[in-house]
């Protein structure tokens, strides 16, 4: 992967995570419906790719509440986030969302997605090398499946990567293991974002127990 230094660089730190993002809007948008979040807490960190139904301001507006929304209930299993979710958002347009708690000490990943926000997990010194997200169809705030969320040892460098459908899935031949997150953030985007979506990409390694 060819590295490429962005304008969020250089990589954020949360809890026992370093992490990047990149991403646009749809050409002619005021602003794009895909948004991250993340933030750390004293269980761990909370990790999330969102991608609000269309695009402009409708969509990134569902985006907001949601983030809000996990934000609002920091600590909580994924599973009720996404519940919380689904209620905060009955009203709008919906979200296709997934998310990741990786506990305090960066040992353990719990994840779960509702709609297409692809989430795969790059092991850095493991076998398998990557393992993905089984998210399931639906849209939190219209219908929602029922929710079954997966949890997965860490090691220190094991690398998740959650985009939205505004990047090409081809992206995922690319091991980000070895590249600081925002820059292989940067190169994903360049390469792989496509010109007819809000595009996202969200990097976020483990770097172990917090000191």
């Amino acid at each position: 992967m060819e590295g490429m230094t962005g304008a969020h660089s250089p990589n954020a730190r949360a809890g026992s995570v370093e992490w990047g993002v990149a991403s646009r809007a749809l050409h002619g948008e005021p602003e794009s419906g895909d948004l991250h979040f993340i933030e750390a807490f004293s269980g761990g960190v909370l990790i999330a790719a969102i991608d609000g139904l269309g695009h402009g301001p409708e969509a990134a507006l569902a985006s907001r509440i949601a983030a809000a929304t996990l934000h609002d209930h920091l600590g909580e299993p994924v599973i009720i986030l996404i519940e919380r979710c689904h209620a905060a958002l009955q009203r709008s347009r919906g979200v296709v969302l997934s998310v990741a708690m990786v506990e305090a000490r960066g040992r353990e990943l719990t994840w779960l997605g509702v709609g297409n926000v692809d989430g795969t997990l790059y092991r850095a010194n493991a076998v398998p090398p990557r393992e993905s997200l089984a998210h399931r169809g639906g849209v939190v705030g219209y219908q929602i499946p029922p929710l079954r969320q997966a949890t997965l040892p860490l090691a220190p460098g094991d690398t998740l990567v959650f985009t939205t459908d505004g990047i090409d899935g081809a992206f995922s031949m690319e091991s980000p293991i070895g590249w600081q997150p925002q820059e292989a953030a940067d190169h994903i985007l360049r390469r792989y974002g496509k010109d007819t979506d809000d595009a996202l990409v969200l990097i976020a390694r483990v770097i172990g127990d917090i000191p």
